[in-house]
């Protein structure tokens, strides 16, 4: 008797959590900078600087780049202090190992900074970094066995198919170029940067996974004579990932990530700005992958003892983007003249349940800049929960990253500023099944050895849900041979019909 046994090769999830933390720091103001009189805005970046697969534990560092905008005593525009603040998480994540592969995104969700006095100041971040540690697996099944006629097996095989996660591969590059900046005279001086690389396409080819997107660059400026403005760019990118072991019909899923950041203004007239980033693009490969099991085995010539063990299957539930549009008022208690800039921070996305329907329910941050009645820049924050509803059946699990697709637009209202965003939830809902399988088997001695004479036919009536397979294999015979005697052309048995049950001899 000679087993057929094949492999699953992919790579388990063994860790996908999103941690929350503040860090803080004390910074002195530069001696080039005048004391400060009111701190406006902080606004800030989270870059990804390293990531470590441990024995049953991950590790992520990064650094947040912070701007602080306050106005100086003395008077005059805007000044920019910056600040950097390194942060380091840990997640345990059992299974993993040094061989594992880990994915981090790390999100500023909200930034704010305190004078202690005119030379000193107290920022605080609050981070939500997302991380998934991926573990490759071997897992040797059992799909047939094949042996002498004379031994009489009989075998039931399981046809399926398993969504697996089948790559995780990663590769920095670095991406730059150059803005113009509208309208004209002095240079303006840059305050502030913020950067968003999105993917937008992916396709496998071959072995290769080719990706594109944007960079979304968001200026803060401040012109001649203290006039505050914003600018945005999108920036196209497009970068090849080798994949092996994938296949063209493969479902990826790219993220990008911030390791750093710089922008200049260029000598010259002053309206161009040269970018340079250096980027991470982390991707995620799942394909189909056909799956037979050897789910039972018995002979009709030996008694056998069977060594089982349940195979874990997944299947695709659902794949799908959700946009959810937010429409809100941010109070302020005083007149809005006129909006500076406005940006929004997406944090953690929670998962509860209603029912039938499982509720996305992320955070948000929203913080706008504007100008009040007296001309003076003010700054608006305040966390919106955008939540989402899936029908996803009990027991699947639910894997969900958010993103702002497009800018934030805000516009003064009656009693403050109104804002309009769109929240994506790019939800994939995976269903685990156990199936039943041999894993080995062993002939014993002949049927007939202490069993006396055994009868040719045996007349009985099945039991309810009773199936064939499993009367055949009760009686020592086969399914084929109990049909031809019962005169029946398929699987399903009669009700209320005895049965014709012949030995194999």
């Amino acid at each position: 008797m000679e087993f057929e046994r094949d492999t699953i090769i992919s790579c388990d999830t063994v860790a996908e959590v999103t941690l929350c933390q503040e860090e803080t720091l004390e910074s002195i103001v530069p001696d080039a900078c005048p004391d400060i009189l009111r701190i406006v805005d902080v606004c800030g970046q989270a870059m990804l600087s390293g990531k470590q697969a441990r024995e049953g534990a991950v590790q992520v560092a990064g650094v947040v780049r912070a701007s602080i905008l306050y106005q100086p005593e003395g008077g005059g525009g805007l000044r920019r202090m910056e600040a950097s603040l390194p942060f380091t998480c840990q997640a345990e994540a059992p299974g993993l190992t040094e061989r594992g592969t880990v994915l981090a995104s790390p999100r500023l969700r909200s930034a704010e900074a305190r004078a202690l006095n005119p030379r000193k100041v107290l920022l605080r971040v609050d981070l939500a970094v997302d991380i998934t540690a991926c573990q490759p697996v071997e897992r040797p099944i059992c799909s047939g066995v094949i042996g002498d006629e004379a031994e009489g097996l009989c075998q039931r095989q399981y046809q399926g198919e398993h969504y697996q996660l089948c790559a995780v591969q990663e590769k920095p590059f670095t991406f730059s170029d150059q803005v113009r900046l509208q309208g004209t005279g002095e240079a303006p001086i840059l305050l502030a940067v913020r950067v968003q690389p999105v993917c937008t396409e992916s396709k496998l080819i071959g072995s290769k996974l080719i990706f594109k997107g944007m960079v979304e660059l968001y200026l803060l400026l401040q012109e001649a004579g203290g006039v505050l403005s914003s600018a945005h760019e999108s920036m196209p990118f497009s970068q090849i990932i080798e994949v092996s072991g994938a296949g063209e019909e493969g479902d990826c899923q790219v993220g990008v990530e911030v390791a750093s950041v710089q922008a200049d203004i260029l000598p010259g007239d002053g309206r161009e700005v040269d970018v340079t980033l250096e980027l991470l693009a982390q991707a995620q490969v799942r394909c189909r992958r056909p799956v037979t099991l050897l789910q039972d085995l018995y002979s009709t010539g030996h008694l056998m003892e069977v060594e089982r063990e349940n195979q874990m299957l997944c299947s695709l539930a659902e794949q799908s983007v959700r946009p959810q549009a937010v429409r809100e008022l941010l109070e302020t208690g005083e007149m809005v003249r006129s909006i500076v800039d406005a940006r929004l921070s997406l944090g953690q996305v929670r998962q509860s349940r209603e029912g039938k329907e499982l509720v996305l329910t992320a955070e948000g941050w929203v913080t706008v800049l504007y100008l009040d009645e007296n001309e003076l820049v003010q700054c608006v924050s305040r966390s919106i929960p955008v939540a989402c509803r899936l029908e996803c059946p009990e027991g699947a699990k639910c894997s969900c990253y958010c993103v702002c697709p497009g800018e934030v637009f805000a516009a003064p209202a009656a009693g403050g500023a109104e804002v309009r965003f769109t929240v994506e939830f790019h939800c994939l809902a995976t269903e685990t099944a156990a199936v039943p399988a041999v894993t080995n088997a062993q002939l014993g001695e002949a049927r007939s050895a202490g069993e006396g004479q055994r009868p040719s036919v045996v007349l009985r009536m099945p039991a309810p849900g009773e199936a064939l397979w499993d009367i055949a294999k009760a009686h020592g015979t086969t399914m084929e041979q109990i049909l031809q005697a019962n005169e029946l052309e398929e699987e399903t048995l009669p009700t209320g019909r005895m049965l014709l049950i012949p030995s194999t001899r």
